[in-house]
């Protein structure tokens, strides 16, 4: 397991510096100038080739990055381009707000789409699987914005049971911060959902057509026995991988849903970013999403031991 948690952080180094220089690349191609919109309005071309030189955005493409990737090197994400505050410190204050999105949008999904997935296989071929499955193909079908919009209509708006925007920390109430994150963690939720009961569903209609199943039933032993203590965790892995994907779908879904219910976090700090040009946060926003994704990643393969001892961590 140690070796195996090595080689995969070890493997994540050149991962991560070629989506920070692709990122960078991108944003150098973002029509529009950050010295320009920072100069303001009624600047002379003096002025903005000064801010420009000031920002050293006059530098080339190349420069400008390994200046950038040295202070990652040494823990300094730069400094924002407009309030000239440190990167690290805002993507901080935003922090709580994008995980705490996530982690309940994760736990909506883990609810909902395992029983879903495990009711359908049991009733393999039935008007209830069918059912579930064609409500699933349905759901992924939807965007999340799409979903967060009716969500605040029928229950932010025609009937105030959520509120339909902003965010409370959860220092302030367990309650309330409940309150603000149901909405948008469901909207975000409900394409995972969908995935993992389709998922689920699959794994475990061909594990409950195996051998071993059939033996342990005519053993005696109780359905949910069977099912939740063998045939669950023999399909455990392609469970959990889809699982581990939909964090990356959760916080790309962010993004959007973040915007529609006004939560300051990445997601509406992101498309801010982008559309002033502010290449160190945009930036920072990528690297810390990406370290997730890879640490997520690197517990999903770490639990392969445990749904399948043959499988060697």
């Amino acid at each position: 397991m140690l070796n195996l948690l090595i080689k995969r952080l070890l493997s994540a180094i050149p991962l991560l510096l070629l989506v920070s220089f692709f990122v960078y690349v991108l944003v150098d191609f973002i029509p529009g100038d950050a010295a320009e919109t920072i100069a303001g309005d009624g600047a002379t071309p003096a002025d903005i080739e000064a801010t420009r030189q000031q920002l050293g955005l006059d530098e080339p493409l190349l420069l400008r990055y390994l200046d950038w990737l040295w202070g990652v090197l040494h823990g300094d994400l730069g400094t924002s381009l407009y309030s000239s505050q440190s990167v690290s410190q805002i993507l901080m204050d935003r922090m709580p707000v994008t995980l705490s999105l996530t982690v309940v949008a994760m736990v909506i999904v883990v609810v909902v789409g395992l029983p879903l997935g495990i009711v359908a296989a049991v009733r393999a071929n039935t008007a209830l699987d069918r059912a579930l499955t064609a409500v699933s193909s349905v759901a992924m079908a939807v965007p999340p914005f799409i979903i967060g919009l009716v969500l605040v209509i029928a229950l932010a708006i025609s009937s105030p049971i959520f509120p339909a925007t902003g965010y409370t920390p959860l220092g302030d109430g367990f309650v309330p911060w409940l309150q603000h994150l149901i909405l948008p963690s469901i909207a975000i939720a409900v394409i995972s959902a969908a995935e993992v009961a389709r998922q689920t569903r699959a794994a475990m209609v061909d594990t409950l057509s195996q051998d071993f199943i059939r033996t342990t039933r005519a053993k005696g032993l109780r359905s949910a026995h069977v099912i939740g203590k063998h045939a669950l965790k023999t399909a455990g892995v392609p469970i959990v991988t889809v699982l581990g994907l939909q964090v990356s779908r959760a916080l790309a879904g962010a993004v959007t849903v973040e915007f529609v219910f006004a939560l300051p976090g990445f997601g509406t700090l992101a498309v801010s970013s982008v559309f002033s040009r502010d290449i160190p946060v945009i930036l920072g926003i990528v690297m810390v999403t990406a370290v997730v994704i890879v640490l997520v990643n690197l517990v999903v393969d770490l639990s392969y031991g445990y749904f399948n001892p043959r499988v060697r961590v």
